[in-house]
């Protein structure tokens, strides 16, 4: 997944398993520079 900010790209990688452990979800979570409640069910 990327995402473009003017003249920068954020690219966060999305693992390709049913599940990732709780780090590895908090990290993407960060990377994605969006808040957090935006992945909340």
């Amino acid at each position: 997944m990327q995402r473009k900010l003017g003249d920068s790209t954020i690219t966060v990688p999305i693992p390709d398993h049913k599940e990732i452990k709780l780090g590895t979800l908090k990290s993407i979570i960060r990377q994605s520079q969006l808040p957090s409640k935006e992945f909340a069910s």
